[in-house]
């Protein structure tokens, strides 16, 4: 104990109170009592042991720029709201003006005022004639980090604070400051506890709807339970996936999924709004928003929030998973289709049954291909255009059964099904879904024509109309078999083998030129005829001198024998290379190869 704050002691009955007041001070912080009851008993103490009119702790405002009375002893509940609302005592930048708390708080010193009455400026007369005291002495707060509130004694009559005064409420006011920063230690201990345990009991209560297969809609409700405000779940696509509280609008149609930028919090500001990102895989697929959320969030509902994305991460990754293994059975039973099951198998119209298709009905095979921007891999572009696929096909009784097969998004959509009917609707229909997913420029679907059990023939149909009109560049829209003509008929026949047999023998050696020394003449006659033999234009076409296409034709015409400048030999060039496509699109060894 330093000299400064050196207390003399009378008699052992004054020394006996200062020994119990110290001790019930540290009882009650041990006791845990919160941080106001121990601030009121340290004012309380101070006013029972130095017989003080009236007592006051004040400490700094969240902002630091005023004290405010957070204990007291003997004022009253209107002077501490007055002063506290109206008056607080504003904290001075430097120790050497301001009110005497102000100067004690900045100087770590005592400062006294023996008449208010003669304290220049002082703004605080009207209160305090109201509490009726005339003379104040402030002593600061100290501890090892430095000051934290101020002591303040009050008189109600004019008074001069002698040094046994000051060093009396010195030492008092070292014992106060350690039990006030061991309060304020408790209290935090005691709230970190508190929000541990709520933050647990908020992260089973959300757990244990997900695991009772509550879902998202279970989830949702619980938020709403636990924030009292309106909560919506909705995908990166804009659908609503779940919703709770007063129906609102949904605040943005969609967002892209990538990942969010490191650093980035769970729960943050969106649009003006709050809301919670659902991470999954380093993507953001969904997110949780608060429409009608005013204001800033609690620590608890922040927690919430958090909790709630995560458990809403492992409720989409459980749906993922399901969702994976069901196209995994989807793509299984319509690769056995296309291989040659029976589809009147009884077998196999149970598996179909089980994943809400029937294969009893007829059908129209429809075989789709997209397109992409080049910044997602193909495959992965493919997977999510076939999930967008089975989403479309998800709201259609009975169901398509649609899987990704090899390169292409295959459907065998029911003829009498609800929604777009079998045929160009239901292309169409399939189209613009595959062209909704995110990478994807275009998509072609070609479509068959209805049949009650020959599904490998009806895909190996479409496929090869999809092929004929790729190589006639027609990209994008759906192909029907009408729609290419004569084409369109030949992919009709069961046997291709006469129009490979009639192509090999007009363009064989031109195909086995190009295999052999890596040229490009079919290309070439392919061009020149869809430029009406305008070697110019074939030219502009193809990026290359005009002589050099006058030296591919002459090769073309030296190996096929035909005469270009013919009529009759260019329709058979041009006829031929339609029953070559015809004939590959129909490949009964691997329809689907490239």
């Amino acid at each position: 104990m330093s000299s400064e704050t050196l207390i003399v002691v009378e008699d052992e009955h004054e020394l006996r109170a200062w020994l119990t007041a110290i001790g019930t001070l540290t009882s009650a912080v041990n006791s845990g009592r919160g941080l106001s009851d121990v601030l009121d008993l340290v004012a309380s103490t101070a006013r029972q042991l130095l017989g003080l009119d009236f007592c006051g702790v004040l400490v700094p405002d969240a902002e630091e720029r005023n004290l405010v009375i957070a204990g007291a002893s003997g004022l009253s509940a209107t002077y501490v709201a007055r002063i506290n609302s109206d008056h607080p005592v504003r904290l001075e930048p430097d120790a050497r003006s301001g009110a005497p708390s102000s100067r004690a708080y900045r100087s770590g010193r005592p400062a006294a005022v023996s008449d208010i009455s003669r304290e220049p400026g002082f703004i605080w007369g009207g209160v305090a004639h109201d509490q009726d005291y005339r003379s104040m002495l402030s002593v600061p707060l100290v501890t090892a980090s430095g000051v934290i509130g101020t002591l303040n004694s009050y008189r109600s009559e004019v008074h001069d604070f002698d040094a046994k005064e000051i060093s009396c409420l010195q030492l008092l006011a070292e014992h106060a400051a350690i039990a006030i920063t061991s309060a304020r230690l408790v209290e935090d201990l005691r709230e970190q506890h508190e929000l541990v345990t709520r933050s647990e009991q908020i992260h089973q209560r959300l757990l244990r709807v997900a695991v009772r297969s509550g879902g998202m809609p279970g989830i949702a409700a619980a938020l709403h339970d636990l924030l009292r405000t309106a909560v919506l779940l909705q995908d990166a696509r804009g659908e609503v996936l779940a919703a709770a509280g007063p129906a609102t609008e949904p605040p943005v149609a969609g967002w892209p999924t990538a990942a969010p930028p490191p650093g980035t919090e769970l729960v943050h500001e969106q649009d003006g709004y709050v809301v919670a990102d659902v991470v999954l895989s380093g993507e953001v697929p969904a997110r949780v928003w608060l429409p009608g959320y005013s204001g800033e969030l609690s620590t608890v509902d922040r927690r919430a929030l958090e909790h709630a994305s995560v458990v809403l991460s492992l409720e989409l990754l459980r749906r993922r998973t399901a969702l994976e293994v069901e196209q995994n059975l989807r793509g299984e039973l319509l690769a056995e289709l296309l291989g040659g099951a029976d589809p009147r198998a009884s077998a196999l119209r149970h598996r179909a049954r089980l994943l809400g298709h029937d294969l009893a009905r007829s059908h129209c095979a429809l075989v789709g291909q997209i397109n992409t921007t080049g910044q997602t891999s193909a495959d992965q572009a493919r997977r999510r255009a076939t999930e967008e696929a089975n989403r479309l096909a998800s709201t259609i009784n009975p169901r398509p059964l649609v899987a990704q097969h090899r390169d292409a998004i295959v459907a065998l959509w029911p003829v009498s099904a609800s929604g777009p009917a079998a045929g160009p609707d239901a292309a169409e229909a399939l189209r613009r879904a595959l062209c909704t997913t995110v990478g994807v420029t275009s998509a072609t679907v070609a479509v068959s024509e209805p049949t009650d059990h020959q599904f490998a023939e009806a895909c190996r149909t479409a496929r090869g109309a999809l092929t004929v009109a790729e190589r006639d560049e027609r990209i994008g829209g759906v192909v029907t078999l009408d729609g290419l003509g004569v084409a369109g008929l030949l992919l009709q026949l069961d046997d291709p083998a006469p129009l490979r047999g009639y192509a090999d023998r007009t363009l064989g050696p031109l195909v086995r030129h190009d295999e052999e020394h890596g040229t490009s003449l079919v290309a070439t006659l392919r061009a020149h005829l869809a430029h009406r033999l305008d070697r110019q234009a074939t030219a502009q076409a193809l990026i290359v001198h005009p002589n050099t296409i006058s030296q591919r034709l002459r090769r073309i015409e030296t190996l096929t024998g035909l005469d270009l400048r013919d009529p009759t030999a260019a329709l058979d060039a041009r006829s031929a290379l339609m029953v070559l496509d015809v004939a590959h699109g129909l490949s009964r060894r691997d329809p689907w190869a490239d």
